[in-house]
């Protein structure tokens, strides 16, 4: 095989029965038999907490990890450091964070408390360094325009267990704070970018850091058309989409379906790549993280 199988992600449904907890539990636990790495819990208006969210899920599931949205102005880096070195500590490891640079929206400020779009990829390029050093070990300090910290340090940090920096969006500051403090780059599919602007992006981000990964958040039709949906991702693989972030409706047979439908389809076209197919994939990166393979048999 010319690529290894990339790894693929469950994005938990926003909304559906509030009163239903058991819901989520039902996705979790499907996504995990499924054979997903990790389960996507993002932040935003409308969604449960996801810190909460994915420790309930934790201790409700096995193996399946935890790709944890964070907003880079809702709490100190320190504590955001803290709270992220306990939850892999009390997993084993199970946990990645997607950093948000938004602001919340429904959060109340004055004109004057609002960062321009450029300053506030400066306070998360501040937030993603002190949150790196502090997760790796070290004792920091650090005087930025948005983050001051004096002789900080985590107690003991489960330093074993790497935590993988995911950061999204599509402007020039998110590709130059994405190749510089990030492990994984994640894209949005929505608007539809074809794979043919997909490779421009990551070639492009990639030429400034080629450790860099790629990752495609991506709904899916996985009762309908298993193969066109295994070509469609067989087509972003090629473009150099390394990881996948999938979602589907709120019922927790879509992720059954993807991984027992559409996964053994993109194993196949793969497969095939390496035995003589038309297109090179790129050879195979560090996954910045765990180096858990995709998906099980």
């Amino acid at each position: 095989m010319s690529q290894n199988l990339p790894l693929l992600h469950w994005s938990l449904p926003a909304g559906g029965d509030r009163a239903d907890t058991a819901g989520p539990v039902r996705v979790a636990r499907a996504a995990e038999r499924a054979g997903f790495v990790s389960l996507f819990a993002p932040v935003g208006r409308g969604r449960s907490d996801p810190w909460h969210l994915a420790s309930v899920l934790a201790g409700r599931t096995e193996r399946i990890g935890f790709l944890v949205g964070v907003r880079a102005g809702a709490v100190s880096p320190t504590l955001l450091a803290q709270q992220a070195d306990a939850f892999r500590r009390f997993t084993g490891g199970r946990l990645r964070l997607n950093v948000v640079t938004a602001d919340d929206r429904t959060e109340q400020r004055s004109v004057s408390e609002r960062l321009t779009h450029d300053r506030r990829y400066g306070r998360t390029d501040e937030v993603m360094a002190v949150v790196r050093d502090l997760l790796d070990g070290r004792r920091i300090d650090f005087q930025g325009q948005h983050v001051q910290v004096e002789g900080a340090r985590l107690t003991d940090p489960a330093v074993e267990h790497k935590v993988p920096l995911y950061l999204g969006g599509v402007s020039g500051a998110a590709e130059n704070l994405a190749a510089r403090r990030a492990d994984v780059h994640l894209l949005w599919s929505e608007p539809e970018q074809s794979p043919a602007e997909v490779a421009d992006r990551v070639a492009r981000v990639r030429d400034r850091n080629p450790a860099l990964r790629f990752a495609l958040r991506l709904s899916v039709e996985a009762g309908r058309d298993h193969e066109g949906t295994a070509r469609r991702l067989h087509a972003y693989c090629l473009a150099g989409v390394d990881e996948f972030v999938l979602s589907g409706g709120p019922d927790a047979d879509d992720a059954l379906r993807a991984g027992g439908e559409v996964v053994p389809r993109l194993r196949a076209l793969l497969a095939g790549e390496g035995a003589g197919g038309n297109a090179a994939a790129p050879p195979p990166r560090g996954t910045g993280g765990d180096g858990a393979a995709l998906v099980s048999d």
